[in-house]
């Protein structure tokens, strides 16, 4: 059996010979394919999948999904950073921009089992950009990876839509870890310059996590993450505003010295006490 896609002028539907039922994820990438030109395409139906990712990955429909993606990245990055004029600004002048268009052809690679280049593409991009993004990850809408030099994003990390990385960020496993050994971000994380997320866990959505911080375990969503390790803080009780101000921010390491030299005066004055006591008897 053969199933033949059919696109007309004016209508767009699906039609084959013999009746047979598609995945949502199939039919998607079939209306990509006749969107980017190719008006009639046979496959066997034992390899449907494969080759509607080849026929894709091959024609002008592969670069059509790959220009989409970028201009949305283009738009977080004018969205999000102050500092953004113009969209050709953004798409000439940005590292994190330039990293994230060669993962997106170095993962298309690796989907379809080219490893070799697709890591080719990576180690190429990460000397052009020094932001290293392994092929393998799978990275979301709208990353927006600020300034960029020494992003590391590690195999099975999983990224969700609309996150912010700053410099020096890693995403990175413990080296104890098989399989999933990276971590998985929500929807709208931030993780700000310098931060450590090491293990399979994940960072829920809208969580931030502060610049500097080393992240062991799992953040709930909404949270702040600060501190080396990582601890949540909740500012007196109050919602974290949707902008985590890095500077200003309450630290707990801070926080316990002070308790401590607290403590410690306490305790100075019960000794003095006592020793008043005892002269005092004698």
């Amino acid at each position: 059996m053969h199933i033949y896609i059919n696109i007309g002028t004016n209508e767009k539907e699906i039609n084959t010979e013999k009746k047979k039922k598609l995945t949502p994820e199939q039919k998607e990438k079939i209306k990509k394919a006749l969107r980017a030109g190719y008006g009639k395409l046979r496959v066997a139906s034992g390899r449907l999948y494969s080759v509607i990712e080849d026929k894709i990955f091959d024609g002008r429909c592969f670069f059509s999904e790959i220009k989409e993606e970028i201009l949305e990245d283009v738009a977080a990055v004018r969205e999000r950073d102050p500092a953004a004029r113009s969209d050709i600004e953004v798409m000439l002048l940005y590292s994190g921009v330039h990293a994230m268009l060669a993962y997106r052809v170095a993962h298309k690679l690796y989907v379809n089992k080219h490893f070799l280049p697709a890591r080719a593409v990576s180690q190429l991009a990460r000397f052009l950009t020094g932001i290293e993004i392994h092929p393998g990850a799978q990275i979301g809408k709208r990353l927006m990876i600020d300034h960029g030099s020494g992003v590391v994003i590690g195999e099975t990390c999983i990224i969700g839509d609309d996150c912010t990385l700053y410099q020096g960020v890693t995403l990175g496993g413990t080296g104890k870890d098989t399989g999933k050994r990276h971590p998985t971000l929500g929807n709208n994380v931030m993780v700000g310059a310098g931060a450590k997320v090491l293990g399979p866990f994940r960072i829920g959505d809208g969580a931030k996590i502060a610049a500097g911080a080393v992240v062991l375990k799992e953040i709930p969503a909404g949270a702040t993450a600060v501190g080396i390790p990582a601890k949540v803080v909740r500012q007196d009780g109050e919602k974290v505003s949707d902008q985590l101000d890095q500077i200003h921010i309450t630290d707990p390491v801070s926080q316990q010295l002070s308790e401590l030299e607290t403590k410690i005066a306490e305790l100075k004055g019960e000794i003095e006490n006592l020793k008043k006591g005892e002269e005092s008897a004698e």
